[in-house]
């Protein structure tokens, strides 16, 4: 049996893996869209991978916000359909969350609340927050558990700011 590796940077050899698991994992190009605009528009701050053999099995994706100055955005996150409920994106997404506490950077994901509290982000920390997307399955991770007033602008790649 094989068994994942550890997260790592994704590479320019990853990218068909990548999208073929945003296909997978969203049932669609969407997502596939989105991260290829992300890269095209110079707003991809970095790119995360959970190999295993020659597939990628997890994702996520940071990008700059146009506002506020710094912050990140998280999305998507995707784990392959078949390695769901196994804890990888936890795994995935908190470390994450403990890489943006300790370097006190912000990064804001729009989710599901119980997954993405159980993996380190904070809801309380994004309540006065204003954005296009509802403020209510917003949630940060680097914040320091204070909730800043701030109004979200999306890169243009998410369409609305």
């Amino acid at each position: 049996m094989q068994f994942p590796g550890f997260i790592r940077p994704a590479s320019q050899n990853d990218i068909p893996a990548i999208d073929a698991l945003l296909r997978a994992a969203f049932d669609g190009e969407k997502e596939v869209a989105l991260i290829h605009a992300l890269r095209r528009d110079g707003v991809m701050r970095g790119e995360q991978v959970i190999p295993l053999g020659d597939e990628i099995i997890g994702y996520y994706a940071l990008s700059a916000f146009k506002a506020p100055a710094g912050w990140l955005c998280l999305a998507p996150v995707a784990i392959s359909p078949a390695w769901q409920g196994r804890g990888h994106g936890r795994r995935l997404v908190s470390q994450l969350a403990a890489w943006a506490d300790q370097t006190q950077t912000v990064i804001a994901v729009l989710g599901a609340p119980a997954f993405y509290a159980k993996a380190g982000f904070d809801a309380g920390a994004a309540a006065a927050l204003t954005s296009p997307y509802p403020v209510d399955h917003m949630l940060l991770a680097g914040a320091g558990g204070k909730a800043p007033r701030q109004r979200l602008a999306y890169p243009a790649a998410f369409g609305g700011s």
